[in-house]
């Protein structure tokens, strides 16, 4: 019997944070549960625009949501008219004044969404799985990873049997607590089944991880 764990929650509060930041003083539960859904909707409704991870932290009677992007412009829309788009889903959802703040994600290839949203976007458009795992491998290492390893998971080129198969270069210490790993888990929906897709992508030890200052949108 074996047993895994998220690489992310593994290593909060040693370079990994939370991405929900308040205090609970009310019902816990529902709010913890607003949150994910509030997450996957934004995600699924504004996939053109490759969110990266959505930070929600709320107060008294305000929720402020940051939604770091790799295409800002996409979800700021033409005129602000995303910003207000997003604004009216959050207050609509949560019942409180809403907050957002678009930041510009400054190295997408090495952000472990954005990697697993692009190769589930070009299998859905039905490119070889195999050709879009390894560029987006190439891409990430020349971009300044460490290391990369992607797990691609289903009925691959409609097989009657599901398999996995692993793209990786570099290193990914997944043992090692003071290393910096961005995870992902992304589905592709297509017409023989959902392919799952899983990226590790390994940026250096604690210390060593210098990010890029990102830009910030009201």
């Amino acid at each position: 019997m074996g047993s895994k764990a998220s690489p992310q929650s593994l290593r909060i509060k040693i370079n990994q944070s939370w991405k929900s930041l308040w205090f609970g003083r009310g019902n816990f539960g529902k709010d913890l549960i607003e949150d994910i859904e509030l997450r996957r909707q934004l995600i699924s409704d504004f996939k053109a625009a490759s969110i990266s991870q959505v930070i929600i932290n709320r107060n008294a009677n305000m929720i402020e949501v940051a939604i770091h992007t790799a295409r800002p412009g996409v979800l700021i829309g033409r005129g602000g008219s995303g910003s207000d788009k997003i604004k009216k889903i959050i207050e609509k959802k949560t019942g409180m004044r809403a907050k957002v703040n678009i930041i510009e994600v400054k190295s997408p290839d090495i952000d472990a969404m954005y990697v697993g949203q692009s190769i589930a976007a070009q299998i859905e458009k039905r490119i070889p799985f195999r050709r879009a795992a390894k560029q987006s491998v190439e891409r990430a290492m020349e971009n300044g990873a460490k290391g990369i390893k992607i797990q691609i998971s289903g009925r691959l080129n409609g097989a009657e049997i599901a398999r996995s198969e692993k793209f990786s270069q570099g290193t990914v210490p997944l043992s090692t607590f003071d290393s910096v790993i961005d995870y992902a888990y992304v589905t592709a929906l297509t017409t023989y089944g959902i392919i799952g897709i899983k990226v590790w992508i390994f940026r250096g030890k604690t210390g060593e991880v210098v990010d890029r200052p990102s830009r910030r949108r009201n």
